[in-house]
This record gives C-alpha cells, sequence and structure tokens, in this order.
C-alpha cells in the first residue's frame, strides 16, 4: 500500500480499507459456518429444521459443478458463483428458503493426466485441489449450505451413480406405455407369450445367452459393437459431443478414427421425441432449445426397403419418398454391417471399371476403401468435398417402385450415425448425389419438375434440381402415378402404398445417437457389472455397492501414434488381475461363481448427471434421495410442470453434452418411480465471460500481461512491441489475474461488486483490474455515511429524513428489487451507488431508518460490509435472513414530470405535470400554453399527438 494511503490511515484510522475489509470478511465468514447461516432445512429427515423456514415457499438455486483445477481459480471463474450468491441473498431476503450449495466433479481426464505426469494418484491431488478451490471460494463470501457439498469421487456419491446405472440397465423403453419399465415385466411377456421372440420360440428354448442377446436389443443401458470415435492419441473413445467440428478430441486435440469396438452405451435415443417436446415448457434461452433440437434432430419421412439378391435387403430412410422413381443408385456406409454380405467373390460382368477403383475384386476396392474412410472425421466426410470418392460393392439392389437393378457403393459422405447408414440416390434432386453421380458416371432420372426451364434431362444439367413446391413427373409404374401431384400429396400416396404392400411403412427418424458411455480410463466410476463365463453382463447386487476404484500402479490407458488407426484400446483397469478375476455369490440363486469385472469406467458426465438430487438428501445412504424431501424442492408445480431445480447457472457449452445427458437421466429415474421431476433444471441461465486481453510477442507466444507496458497507443514487452487481442483469461495465455489478488488488494465485496457492475451478466465483458478502485470508493463512501472514521462511531440519527431522501430511498429500493429479481445486478448495483451519491451529498448525518434500507439494499451484492454496518447499528441477528426492503409508491412516481411541447417539430413550451395526467388533460393543457398559443399565431389544428406525460406535438392545419 502507498505512504499516502498509510497516512491517511492514520489520520483515519477507522477507514474502510483492504486491511478492515480483510478483518471484517474473515470475523463473519466464521460467524456464518459457526451458526450455520446459510443452512436450508428439508421439510423431512436429517436435514429437517425450523418449520417455520421450511414452510416458507423454496427456492432451489444451482451452479454448474466446477471441476478441481490445479491452477485454481482466476476472476472469470467465480462470476456465476456470486452471480448466484446475490441472487439466493434477495431470495431469502424476500420470503424463500433457499438452498444454494456446492459440489465438485471430481472424476475426468486432467486428473490422470496429472497423475501419469507425476506419479501422484489421482485422488491426492484432486482432494489438494479441491481444498485450495474451497479456500478460494470461501473467501468470496459465498453463502452456500456446506453440509450438502460433495465430490463426485466420494464412494458414498458414485455408490448412487452406480446404483443408477444399475435402474437404467434394469430397465426397458416401452413405446405403448411411453415410458421405462423394470426390465422383469418385459422378461414376463416374453415368458407368458404375450411378447413373442423374434424367431418365434419360446422364452424357455433360448439359451442364456441368446436371452442376454435379446434383452440387450431393449435394454436402456446395453453392451453392443458399433462403430466408436476412437483417439489413439488419448487411448479412449469419445462420445460424439467430444469430438471437435474438425474430427480431433475436444481435449487434447487428437485425431479421432472410426472403429468397431464392444462398448457400453445409453438408448438416450428412446426419449428423442420427450426430450424434444419437453423443451417447450423450460425456461431455457432459446439458442440453447434450438441447439438441443438441432442435436435431436428430428425429421419426419419413410422407411423403404430395397432387396438384394440373397442377401435380404437394405433399408433406407427418406424425407424424399416421393422421389423414390428417381434413385438410381444406392450408397451403403463403410462400415455397414450388410456389406460383407452383399459382395460377390468377383465383378459383376460389364461393371463399369471407373466403379471399381482399380481393384481385382469387390473384397479387395472393399477393404481399401473401408481404410481410406476410417483417416477420416464424421464432419471431413459431411463436407462438400470437390472430389467425391467411393466404391462398387459389386452388389445390385432392386427399386420397389420401378423394378429396376440399381448398384450399391460404398461411399464416405453416407454415416452410420444418421438414418440407417444407407441412403436411395436420387441425383437429379440431390447436389451431393449428382456429384457422385457425375464422377461415376452413373444415371440420373428427373422425378421433379424444374422451374427454372432448364428441362427434364438431368445429362443437360450443371447442377441438381431440388424444390418443395414443384410437381412430380416420370414417376409411375402399374400401379401407382404420381406425375402430377405436389411434393406433399406424392408423399402421401407412395407412403401409404409401400405400406400395403410391405416394402416400406412411414416413420420419423432423429439425428441424435445413442450415448456411448464407455471409457477406457482409470479415474472415473467402476460399472457395476461382472461378465460370467459366456460372456454373459449381470449386474452387482447393491449390497456390493459401491463398486470402489480399485488402486493401481500405472494410471495412464496405453496410448499409441495418435495417426494409427489400427489400434485397439487397453484400459488401466484391465492389468489388475486380482481385481478383475472374482468369484462371487450375486444372490441370483447361482451360488458362488467365477466372473470378469467390466474394466472400462463411467464418463465424466455420470457424476454430473444427476447431483442436482444429492444436493437435496445429501447423507442418505438408504434411497437415492427421500421422496418427500425431493417433491419440497424439485417436484411439479404451476408454472413448472416437469418440476426441476428454480435456477441453472452455467455457461452455454454445455448446451448438448451435459444438459442432454442430464435430462435423459431425468426421466429415466421418473419413469421408474424414484423422483416426480421429469426434468433436472426448470430456469436456465448462462452467464458470459470474463474475458483479457492478450499479448504475444513476434513469435506469437503469449507474454505476462501484467509486464506490458503501453506507449503511444502500441504495446511493449521487455522494449519488443507485442500484439494485443482479447480473448480467454487463463494460466496458459498469461494474463490470469486470481480473485487472491483482488481481494487482497481491496476485499472481497469490492470484487463482488466489480464483477457484478461490469455489464449485464449474460454478456462477456474485459477484465480491467484498474476499474477495480470505482467500487471500493463506493463501499467507503458507504461506510463513511454510516460510520465516523476518526472515532469509529456509528452517526446515525433517530430523526425523519427529509422528502427529497425519501423519494430517493424508495426509488432506489424499488429499482434495486426489481434488479434483483430479475438478474440485472448491474443495474442494481448503479442504482444503490445513485442513492448512496444522493445521500453522501446531503451532509448530515443519515437518519437510521435510511442507513438501515441502505445496508439491506447491498446486503446481497456486499454482504461482509453490510453485516457489519448491520451489527454496528445496534441488531444482533444475521442481516442474512431481513426482510429486503419495500418501497412505498407514493414515494416512488416523481411529483412532476416535464412534458414537452412541439409545434411543427420545434420545442415551444415545457409543462411541469403530474405524471398520472391522462391524454386529454395534457392536450387541454398544452393547447391553452401562452407559447403554444403564441406559436400557432390563430392557425388551425390539423392533429393533436399526445404521448402522457412526456410529449405532446402539435401539427398545425
Amino acid at each position: 500500500m502507498s505512504e499516502t494511503n498509510t497516512a491517511a490511515e492514520v489520520a483515519a484510522p477507522h477507514r474502510y480499507t483492504a486491511a478492515m475489509a480483510a478483518d471484517i470478511e474473515a470475523r463473519w465468514q466464521d460467524f456464518w459456518d459457526a451458526e450455520g447461516t446459510y443452512e436450508a432445512p428439508n421439510p423431512t429427515g436429517d436435514l429437517a429444521g425450523d418449520p417455520d423456514m421450511a414452510a416458507k415457499p423454496k427456492k432451489f438455486i444451482m451452479d454448474m459443478f466446477p471441476y478441481p483445477s490445479g491452477a485454481g481459480l482466476h476472476v472469470g471463474h467465480p462470476l456465476g458463483y456470486i452471480a448466484t450468491d446475490v441472487y439466493a441473498r434477495h431470495q431469502r431476503m424476500t420470503g424463500h428458503n433457499v438452498l444454494h450449495t456446492l459440489g465438485f466433479d471430481a472424476f475426468g481426464l486432467p486428473a490422470e493426466q496429472y497423475a501419469v505426469q507425476t506419479g501422484t494418484h489421482p485422488r491426492i491431488s484432486t482432494e489438494a485441489n479441491m481444498e485450495n478451490m474451497k479456500v478460494q471460494l470461501r473467501r468470496l463470501g459465498l453463502g452456500h449450505d456446506k453440509r450438502r457439498s460433495f465430490a463426485t469421487i466420494d464412494a458414498d456419491y458414485y455408490r448412487w451413480t452406480q446404483w443408477i446405472f444399475l435402474q437404467i440397465f434394469n430397465s426397458w423403453y416401452d413405446t405403448e406405455a411411453d415410458r421405462a419399465r423394470p426390465i422383469a415385466d418385459l422378461i414376463a411377456q416374453f415368458e407368458n407369450g404375450e411378447r413373442p421372440t423374434p424367431d418365434g420360440r419360446e422364452w424357455t428354448a433360448l439359451s442364456s445367452v441368446e436371452r442376454a442377446d435379446l434383452l440387450g436389443r431393449y435394454r436402456l443401458a446395453y453392451a453392443s459393437d458399433a462403430p466408436v470415435n476412437w483417439s489413439p492419441g488419448l487411448g479412449t473413445v469419445l462420445a460424439n459431443e467430444e469430438v471437435t467440428a474438425d474430427g480431433r478430441s475436444e481435449r487434447g486435440n487428437f485425431p479421432v478414427f472410426k472403429a468397431k469396438l464392444r462398448q457400453w452405451n445409453m438408448r438416450i435415443t428412446a426419449y428423442a421425441d420427450r426430450l424434444l417436446n419437453d423443451l417447450d415448457g423450460l425456461d431455457w434461452p432459446e439458442a440453447i432449445k434450438l441447439q438441443q433440437r438441432n442435436w435431436i434432430g428430428r425429421s419426419e419421412g419413410a422407411r423403404v426397403d430395397f432387396p438384394v439378391d440373397g442377401a435380404g435387403g437394405i433399408t433406407v430412410f427418406t424425407t424424399r419418398q416421393d422421389t423414390l422413381f428417381g434413385a438410381t443408385y444406392m450408397v451403403l456406409a463403410p462400415e455397414h454391417d450388410l456389406v460383407e454380405r452383399i459382395i460377390p467373390a468377383a465383378w459383376p460382368e460389364g461393371t463399369h471399371p471407373v466403379w471399381t477403383g482399380g481393384h481385382a475384386s469387390p473384397a479387395e476396392a472393399v477393404t481399401a476403401y473401408r481404410k481410406q474412410a476410417a483417416a477420416k472425421s464424421d464432419v471431413e466426410r459431411q463436407a462438400e468435398a470437390k472430389d467425391k470418392t467411393g466404391v462398387f460393392t459389386g452388389a445390385y439392389a432392386t427399386n420397389p417402385v420401378s423394378g429396376e437393378k440399381v448398384p450399391v457403393f460404398i461411399a464416405d459422405y453416407v454415416l452410420m450415425g444418421y438414418g440407417t447408414g444407407a441412403i436411395m440416390a436420387v441425383p437429379a434432386h440431390d447436389a451431393r448425389d449428382f456429384a457422385f453421380a457425375r464422377a461415376f458416371e452413373l444415371p440420373m432420372r428427373c422425378v421433379v419438375q424444374p422451374s427454372d426451364g432448364r428441362g427434364t434431362d438431368p445429362s443437360t444439367w450443371e447442377d441438381a434440381f431440388s424444390s418443395y413446391e414443384a410437381k412430380l413427373v416420370n414417376s409411375a409404374n402399374e400401379e401407382i402415378s404420381l406425375d402430377g401431384l405436389g411434393v406433399v400429396e406424392a408423399k402421401a400416396k407412395i407412403t401409404d402404398w409401400l405400406q400395403e404392400r410391405g416394402v416400406g411403412e412411414g416413420t420419423v427418424n432423429f439425428r441424435l445417437r445413442d450415448w456411448l458411455f464407455s471409457r477406457q480410463r482409470y479415474w472415473g466410476e467402476p460399472f457395476p457389472i461382472v461378465y460370467d463365463e459366456e460372456g454373459i453382463a449381470h449386474p452387482l447386487p447393491e449390497s456390493m455397492l459401491p463398486l470402489e476404484l480399485p488402486e493401481v500402479e500405472d494410471y495412464s490407458p496405453r496410448t499409441f501414434d495418435p495417426e494409427d488407426a489400427d489400434t485397439q484400446p487397453e484400459t488401466p483397469l484391465s492389468r489388475n488381475a486380482d481385481w478383475v478375476n472374482v468369484t462371487l455369490d450375486l444372490g441370483d440363486g447361482a451360488g458362488p461363481r467365477s466372473y470378469r469385472r467390466e474394466t472400462n469406467t463411467m464418463p465424466n458426465w455420470a457424476g454430473s448427471c444427476w447431483y442436482e438430487l444429492r444436493y437435496l438428501d445429501p447423507d442418505n445412504d438408504r434411497r437415492l434421495v427421500d421422496p418427500e424431501v425431493e417433491q419440497y424442492w424439485m417436484g411439479p408445480r404451476e408454472g413448472q410442470p416437469t418440476g426441476g431445480v428454480d435456477l441453472y447457472v452455467g455457461g452455454a457449452e454445455h448446451a448438448v453434452l451435459h444438459l442432454l445427458y442430464a435430462r435423459f437421466w431425468s426421466k429415466v429415474l421418473h419413469d421408474l418411480g424414484h423422483i416426480s421431476s421429469a426434468e433436472p433444471f426448470h430456469k436456465l441461465y448462462n452467464q458470459g465471460m470474463i474475458q483479457a486481453f492478450v499479448y504475444r510477442d513476434s513469435r506469437g507466444i503469449a507474454v505476462p500481461a501484467a509486464e506490458v507496458e503501453e506507449r503511444d497507443g502500441a504495446y511493449y514487452h521487455g522494449g519488443e512491441k507485442v500484439s494485443r487481442v482479447l480473448g480467454k483469461m487463463g494460466k496458459s495465455l498469461k494474463n490470469a489475474v486470481t480473485p487472491d489478488e483482488i481481494c487482497g488488494e481491496y476485499g472481497a465485496d469490492t470484487l463482488r461488486l466489480y464483477e457484478m457492475a461490469m455489464g449485464p451478466l449474460d454478456v462477456s465483458r474485459p477484465w480491467d483490474t484498474r476499474a477495480v478502485v470505482g467500487q471500493y470508493r463506493l463501499l467507503q463512501r458507504l461506510w463513511r455515511n454510516v460510520v465516523d472514521e476518526e472515532t469509529g462511531e456509528v452517526t446515525v440519527v433517530d430523526t425523519e429524513p427529509d422528502e427529497d431522501t425519501l423519494r430517493a430511498l424508495h426509488k432506489a429500493v424499488d429499482g434495486v428489487g426489481k434488479d434483483m429479481a430479475g438478474m440485472r445486478f448491474n443495474t442494481a448495483i448503479a442504482k444503490v451507488t445513485e442513492l448512496n451519491n444522493h445521500l453522501t451529498k446531503t451532509g448530515g448525518p443519515l437518519s437510521r431508518s435510511v442507513a438501515e434500507r441502505l445496508v439491506l439494499l447491498i446486503a446481497p451484492l456486499a454482504p461482509h460490509v453490510a453485516e457489519e454496518l448491520w451489527h454496528r447499528l445496534g441488531h444482533t441477528e444475521s442481516v442474512v435472513h431481513q426482510d429486503f426492503p419495500v418501497a412505498d409508491p407514493a414515494y416512488v412516481v416523481d411529483e412532476t414530470v416535464t412534458c414537452v411541447v412541439q409545434v411543427k417539430g420545434k420545442v415551444k413550451a415545457r409543462l411541469e405535470i403530474s405524471p398520472s395526467i391522462t391524454d386529454a388533460e395534457l392536450e387541454a393543457l398544452a393547447l391553452a400554453d401562452e407559447s403554444v398559443v403564441a406559436a400557432l399565431g390563430g392557425a388551425g389544428i390539423r392533429k393533436v399527438i399526445v404521448r402522457a406525460p412526456k410529449l405532446v406535438n402539435i401539427v398545425p392545419a
């Protein structure tokens, strides 16, 4: 601190300074912890408390789970935490029982990578990081109910994560009931013959492996051999959502390839319609809803079967079934299971040389092309590449409407991740099919009448023609004609025809794929699954939960050359033979048997799919959550038809991943009767980002922002000119500012005020350390208005305030209250500042009633200084649970407002009038005003426009 400041402190020993702030903040944080100030009572159970408090309207407020990073917090991280804390404090003061707490999402890749690098067990480094973050968060004065905090790595937490997995594993989706049901109900249907087996045999005639495979087709959690995103550089597979747009891993930026592996999946697709429809009842930003709708990707069309000689048929999904007559070839995704079954030993006679790729046989061509396609990401495959690639399989399918034989290709522009992994190609009316057909000299048929005069011979076209407005042509056989119909009518007619002949049906398709739930990692929740000698998966009984993560010497999965697609995962747990191979009695009547444990672990998303429920009942070791407690905090109610958390604040980057997964788990648990809420989060709010300038030298390397000097509009580091750009704040960018630094220089209340005052909460904004002092001065002026800096005595008086002060006070109370409720904290601070400045200018001591309400107004924003002043004003109870001030309407409305009167658009008079004046009254006053009469000069009036109480515009005749 400067010598000037030190001298000022000597002259004013009771001035609000950083040192005083540190003392005040530490004392009240200790007091709040000791008194349990922020403990929210449940209506029943271990955390039941004051029944009067529990009888208040509830408010459940949540932040998105933080990950305990070793770097600790920078000032950008607490933005959302401070905002929810301010909102929660205001809600307490307006009569709510507020549940607000914070835990840690502590499984995941960063801790594991750190363990691999340092040899430190992930638990040790993670717990150390959590302790550091807890200290940093506590210093901010966040009002969390600490009894409810936990970490996902706690065994008594992930016991229930494993339990939920078993509920999902032991469930199936009944499409008739439109909900999940226990798998035992499905087994009963097979046993009593109500539901036939696929081949018609009785259930008892199936082997144990056949039964397991059949149930696996229904289970909501199932293992299957399927194309996955394999990252050799990470040594693990990834969900679609974890792969970037350029086909690389979101974490680590490694190449991602398609591979076929046996992995656990969640059948989230069973809930596609409900996940889509229930968005309408949620109070979420429209941008987030749109992202989820696009990711789910619902489209209506038809399923069509194309027979293939000797191999059954190829099923396609199309949204343009009206163009079936124009399908002149087919394309399968290179990974499609049918490829091996349809390729002949040799090329059919007369095969076009362009179709073979120069290979001697279909098998060689397919093998070579599959290897080529595996090296591309889905995004690369979907890109509009100039050169189309593919190869003929040697097989032909039959177009069910034209009866024509059409060649079947494989090409990388068709993905297994959408529809059936197969398409009917209508090159005349699809841009990619058109380009492919041109490249491979395939026939094209026009079946949609062009409206641009190009004619109906596609061989003369430069590009495909597609339209929903045109009429169908060349689309008839002996049984049906679509010619002359519009697209909508043609779709309906051909769909009925397909269904009548058993070669297709109208259906709905979704872009959403099942959730890949396996990771080849150590630091995650073990699956509560074991395999018998036949490879059948068995769930562990509840009595064996939690299945704890064992100790291992080597935490790293086997990684490979990032570019080597021909590799396979090897998990850390698989190297622990004593843990993997066990003898267990699962209580199923089979007695003790030898089993092999699942050696994959759950993804880091698992623990955050349900953490809102654990906050409600964190110590319950008998059930997931007490139904009465869950109903109280999250149950459906007026305005919240599907229940959920009242306010959930976090970044927009989780629009698809976490939010979609959590919604899915909630719906399954709701269907099975474990919770009353079908949605986890009713209201979602996305806070913006605190940004910072990044300075880079001539090599493009970031230099420490704190060491950069500005001279004549340019920026220099160590004498070298550097560039400056606004970006993220982070340790690697050398521009991070820690909250500890700001708290040390100004105090936590100042940091809280500055972050809330920077701008609207949902907008990103640049950090400027030099501007923090403005909020520090606000607190100093506030302090001086209540406390004598020389003596430390409270200076308020027991007299009534004057009219101007009452009016300023009540306007502030009204505005701040509305802004707090609307999370407009920057404008709330502006109104508090305006009131405080008014009180400062009055010069005299404050009325006690004004001082107390001033303190209550700022209490949610700056709780430490408010608590201190509240007690200095003679109160013994915490400011936290005091009533927020209520404005007197009589003082909120101005006594008079100024009305501008214009004639011919020029101001001719200003009238001081009542704000409640009517249009008619105001018009009469304006026309009677002497200045207006003179301006009109006896001219008639064509029109009078009145906008009471602010404007009258007179248009002369």
